[in-house]
């Protein structure tokens, strides 16, 4: 029980994080930023989804050579700084494409995470466990579009905090999940490397 209640703080702390970056507040950025029309941008995220579509299929072979944990804490830790990247860069080209490349290694924590969560209870434990950690992913993500707002709001726009606390929200994720987790042995210990 302790575990998955360790595993559903942090999944509310990413969710929480990926809230600030909502598709829709990430367009709004892109658009009062750099002035970028929306017909533009509704390519660059069909672009963005794709990508992140893809990434799914990429996290079974990586999850395989490499195990669920690191799998999805060693393909999201770069998403995130790349994700920070965003907010910086000087030029609407320079910032799609640091996105579009975030994107395509994004998704890979999704899968692995949700096979993961169910590595680490009893069969009979599992739809309570995809319950309190779809709840903790619930309740993180409910108010950070309300920040993301107020923080996309006047000279604030140009520092792009959004991304940045984003970024750096989920980077910090990335690394407690790793440092509570790695000593923690999963019933099939061929996923838990």
């Amino acid at each position: 029980r302790s575990i998955v209640l360790q595993l559903a703080g942090l999944f509310s702390v990413d969710a929480l994080a990926g809230g600030l970056v909502v598709q829709s507040l990430m367009v709004l950025f892109f658009h009062l930023r750099f002035g970028v029309p929306l017909t533009v941008l509704a390519l660059l995220f069909f672009g963005a989804n794709t990508l992140s579509a893809l990434s799914f299929l990429a996290a079974t072979p990586l999850a395989r050579r490499f195990g669920l944990l690191n799998t999805m804490v060693f393909t999201h830790l770069p998403s995130n700084v790349l994700l920070i990247l965003v907010a910086v860069m000087p030029t609407f080209p320079l910032a799609a494409a640091t996105l579009l490349l975030r994107q395509l290694l994004s998704q890979m924590d999704v899968p692995t995470r949700q096979a993961y969560s169910m590595a680490l209870v009893e069969p009979s434990e599992r739809t309570a466990t995809a319950s309190v950690t779809s709840l903790a992913r619930s309740v993180g993500s409910a108010s950070s579009p309300i920040f993301s707002g107020l923080l996309l709001q006047g000279p604030l726009l140009l520092l792009g905090l959004p991304f940045i606390l984003a970024g750096t929200l989920k980077a910090a994720y990335d690394c407690t999940l790793w440092m509570v987790f790695r000593q923690v042995h999963l019933s099939d210990e061929s996923g838990g490397k």
